[in-house]
């Protein structure tokens, strides 16, 4: 299907979100003083003197893949996934949104310094888990859409990643539920 040049550059600009956010998280990761990724969901990075960095690339990575759910809008017009893939996407973006506005309690011993157990959580780290739950939902929705869009277009391959991508993140949320991570 052709795309106009500017759908283009907003699926481009959705496309850049994932390795975005995981090239700043590893450059914390590098410059975080006591962050064990071990040990310390993502999220808990938003505290401390450099809690800016986390609360930007929330902020920054959701805003690229809302622009990017609105490539998909324009660029998927017909078949399975037209009206909820862009939805779904969107509703991912949002929650990475609310994730940077309504930042985590300190947790787990970090940032250095906070009690590793027993921590309260406040309103606004209810809040960060409900964004956080919302766009994780949103991102599994817009996976299992793809997944079933691709196999009705014969795209095999495609599907199959889709696939990986929701159970991937499925096993990855089981194995950090048992670690203590968010």
């Amino acid at each position: 299907m052709a795309h106009g040049r500017a759908t283009k550059q907003l699926l481009i600009l959705g496309a850049i979100a994932g390795p975005f956010y995981v090239g700043v998280a590893l450059l914390q990761m590098a410059i975080r003083e006591g962050f064990d990724i071990r040990r310390h969901p993502l999220s808990l990075m938003s505290n401390g003197e450099l809690g800016w960095i986390q609360i930007a690339n929330f902020l920054i990575t959701g805003a690229l893949v809302v622009t990017g759910a609105a490539g998909v809008k324009q660029a998927v017009r017909s078949g399975r996934g037209r009206t909820w893939a862009p939805i779904m996407l969107g509703l991912y973006g949002i929650g990475l949104i609310g994730a940077g506005i309504f930042r985590s309690d300190p947790a787990l011993g970090f940032p250095p310094g906070t009690p590793a157990t027993n921590n309260a959580i406040s309103t606004h780290g209810i809040l960060h888990f409900v964004f956080g739950a919302i766009g994780f939902a949103g991102l599994i929705a817009v996976c299992l859409i793809f997944a079933r869009r691709f196999s009705d277009l014969g795209q095999r391959g495609w599907s199959m990643f889709s696939l990986a991508v929701v159970l991937s993140f499925a096993w990855l949320s089981l194995v950090l539920t048992k670690t203590g991570h968010e």
